[in-house]
């Protein structure tokens, strides 16, 4: 671990990254790239450029989840308050808290805010927003964790009070099953009676209305898919053409969960000389990047029961799009 580093009396972050982590995507590459059917995980997605681009996704007509959710907080920010009474905010994966903001501001003016405390890989991204929300918030704390959440939530700060934990913006459904069940119950664990999970899913619908999120006529998804080759390029030396892989996203009904693909236009033969590795391609094989669960509430309760969470409430847009879920320890 890195020395702590204070800001202000109001901040502190820390960060747990060491030396070493930037290998992930050198082994992932390697795993995942040499297996028969080839994947990368979907984090590799989000460099500098893939967090843009998908800031740009959000704004396409055709990529519903994003506004929905933030609709839902907007309008039930106060009772989410007033169910919990958390006076301390977690958030996974916070990045520019753009929406846990809303929350934010709903314990201030319930008179409950004590503390933020979010987590995120990217240091300058936690300590830009600490000073931000330190100067909209004066009665706030921030305590920083730079750091991987599915690695480094046993570093949370011992509770100030009533806490969420808020997991946003359908990232749960990145997870496989297994591993999602194995998060839920790390999580679970973390939590104590007067404590909750604020989880944002996607709901299953009409499969046109979520291929249509992920297919957008822009073609901003599909630049932000082959943004990947472009980091293992940059990153690993490799000399991959984005250009001839396509971009392939479809519901797969049986699994209800998005996939996203890229798929080799032609016979391709790839290096990549910071591994060493030579990698072919035949036409139309494929990589999958992503795969993003949907939900039915029935779905979402059978999980929290598994994971030993009682689901407390369930808040969903008028059309059924998306939700926004309260859960506690059995």
């Amino acid at each position: 671990m890195k020395p702590a580093t204070t800001l202000d009396e109001r901040v502190v972050v820390r960060n747990y990254l060491e030396a070493g982590d930037e290998r992930a995507l050198a082994d992932d590459v390697l795993d995942g790239l040499t297996r028969p059917f080839k994947e990368l995980p979907p984090k590799h997605l989000y460099d500098a450029i893939g967090a843009d681009l998908f800031d740009r996704i959000c704004e396409q007509p055709e990529y519903y989840p994003t506004r929905t959710e933030r609709s839902i907080l907007l309008d039930r920010a106060a009772e989410i308050v007033a169910l919990t009474g958390a006076s301390e905010l977690v958030e996974l994966g916070s990045g520019t808290a753009a929406k846990t903001r809303i929350l934010l501001q709903a314990m201030g003016d319930a008179g409950t805010l004590r503390r933020y405390v979010p987590i995120d890989v990217t240091e300058g991204m936690v300590r830009d927003v600490a000073r931000q929300l330190t100067e909209e918030h004066p009665e706030l704390t921030v305590h920083g964790i730079v750091g991987d959440f599915e690695r480094h939530l046993h570093h949370l700060p011992r509770p100030d009070g009533p806490r969420i934990i808020a997991f946003l913006g359908g990232t749960l459904g990145n997870f496989t099953p297994g591993s999602r069940r194995r998060f839920l119950r790390a999580l679970a664990k973390l939590l104590r009676p007067q404590d909750h999970l604020l989880l944002g899913t996607d709901i299953v619908k009409d499969p046109a209305i979520i291929e249509a999120a992920y297919n957008d006529a822009a073609g901003v998804t599909a630049a932000f898919n082959r943004n990947v080759l472009r980091v293992v390029n940059r990153e690993l030396d490799g000399d991959f053409d984005p250009e001839a892989f396509e971009h392939v996203a479809f519901f797969d009904r049986e699994r209800e969960w998005i996939e996203m693909r890229l798929r080799a236009s032609r016979k391709l033969s790839v290096h990549v000389g910071a591994l060493d590795l030579d990698l072919d391609f035949a036409p139309r094989e494929e990589i999958r990047t992503e795969i993003s669960a949907k939900f039915t509430p029935e779905r979402l309760r059978s999980e929290f029961a598994a994971a030993g969470l009682e689901l407390v409430e369930l808040l969903t847009d008028p059309d059924g799009m998306f939700a926004v879920s309260l859960s506690r320890p059995q």
